[in-house]
């Protein structure tokens, strides 16, 4: 791991130690599970997709009460039980040999990551500067995208090997990589919860109350479509629409993860403000369109270098997209939220992710590769007005009312 990657030494550091740690045990599960569950367990790909599917509806709604419980407790020691927490469901799918059962162990799954999502989010609003949390979390995306790309070569050597034992023992490294990520979280400091402003009640509720961050939220999860196009969109488009060769579709991830560890570091400096994360979103919505363009030209041409030549461009073009995006959305995520409820809000916002995740592969399979050049088109289109009405949305929040002074201080889209 390239030291520069990492924050500099403090809590911080410890996080993106913490995450790299998970993102390992991603890696090798994410590259893995699917043939795991299929030809070891005995499950139906049909089983297995219902199952994931419903264990992230589970964990869209695991995010919020999960970051509530770190605002209003220790949020090191939440962190800890749903790292703790997804270790022990990753352990479990040794056990799955019913479809019921692996719904249910799903579910646990998916609760565990998203709440941790959202905490991890929670402790960083606490033990980092604002001026320093976008620069920071955009390291950990990098450090996330490093541990991924290492967990897929260990999952690869299991694949190679294409054994039940194999693959089991990717199981096994995934839990104990969420054990090591609890023992690094355990090493924050304690912090005891903000004190709740005086007249901020409504609970769990209060976010959706907010309507200028429940339009955030939402508009950011249309924004999160994209996180299905790398691993099925693409591969699908690029064997049945290209001339492009079927392997390139690795290469477009590769590209992806290499850019994203690289320069999202780089990207996110630029960001330091709301009407700087407004600027952020509107240049991911001017290259998501290009990328998109770029896609839907690559089925043009019947000439493999020409496709490929289009696709790599492409490619090149969502992934800035990607990190303009992620930079803006976590300044927002962050200056738009009540000090004293940064876990509730966080829960609430990376809420997207799960439903992404969920809604994405049906969605974007239907629009695009059975729709074709029209459905990147319109892909294009819902994304570019998804960023422009955040921009709208901040915009009309001006600055905030005395009471909600903790936020900060202008929100205000220049």
């Amino acid at each position: 791991m390239p030291g520069r990657l990492l924050p500099e030494p403090g809590p911080a550091r410890t996080l993106a130690l913490a995450q790299l740690s998970n993102s390992i045990g991603d890696g090798a599960f994410l590259v893995t599970s699917a043939l795991y569950f299929t030809q070891v367990v005995g499950l139906s790909p049909g089983q297995v997709g219902l199952g994931l599917s419903a264990g992230w509806a589970v964990g869209l709604l695991a995010g919020v009460p999960a970051g509530h419980a770190a605002d209003r407790r220790d949020a090191r020691r939440v962190a800890v039980l749903l790292a703790a927490v997804t270790a022990l469901a990753v352990a479990a799918f040794l056990l799955v040999r019913q479809p019921a059962v692996f719904v249910l162990v799903a579910a646990l799954y998916g609760s565990g990551q998203t709440g941790l999502a959202a905490v991890r989010q929670a402790l960083l609003a606490r033990l980092v500067e604002p001026a320093r949390r976008t620069e920071v979390r955009a390291r950990l995306q990098s450090v996330v995208n490093a541990g991924l790309g290492l967990g897929a070569a260990l999952g690869g050597l299991a694949l190679w090997a294409h054994t039940a034992g194999a693959y089991r023992s990717v199981l096994v490294v995934d839990a104990a990589a969420f054990l090591v990520a609890a023992l690094l979280l355990w090493r924050l400091p304690a912090r005891r919860p903000t004190a709740a402003r005086p007249g901020a009640g409504g609970g769990r509720l209060a976010v959706l109350r907010d309507r200028p961050y429940a339009l955030l939220t939402a508009l950011n999860a249309v924004m999160m479509l994209y996180l299905p196009l790398l691993s099925l969109v693409l591969p699908l488009w690029v064997a049945r629409r290209t001339a492009a060769p079927s392997w390139l579709a690795a290469a477009l991830l590769v590209v992806n993860t290499a850019a994203v560890m690289l320069a999202q570091v780089r990207v996110a400096r630029r960001v330091v403000d709301p009407a700087g994360a407004v600027r952020s979103l509107r240049r991911a919505g001017v290259t998501m369109v290009v990328a998109c363009g770029l896609f839907a030209l690559s089925a043009a041409t019947t000439a493999p270098w020409a496709a490929a030549a289009i696709l790599l461009a492409g490619a090149g073009a969502q992934v800035y997209a990607e990190m303009a995006h992620g930079a803006g959305a976590w300044q927002l995520s962050f200056d738009l939220a009540p000090a004293d409820r940064h876990g509730l809000y966080q829960g609430f916002f990376g809420s997207g992710v799960p439903l992404a995740r969920m809604l994405g592969p049906v969605l974007l399979t239907w629009l695009i590769v059975d729709g074709g050049s029209v459905g990147w088109l319109a892909f294009a289109g819902l994304y570019a007005a998804a960023a422009v009405g955040i921009g709208l949305v901040v915009r009309g929040a001006g600055r905030p009312a005395p009471a909600d002074a903790s936020r900060a201080p202008a929100l205000r889209a220049g």
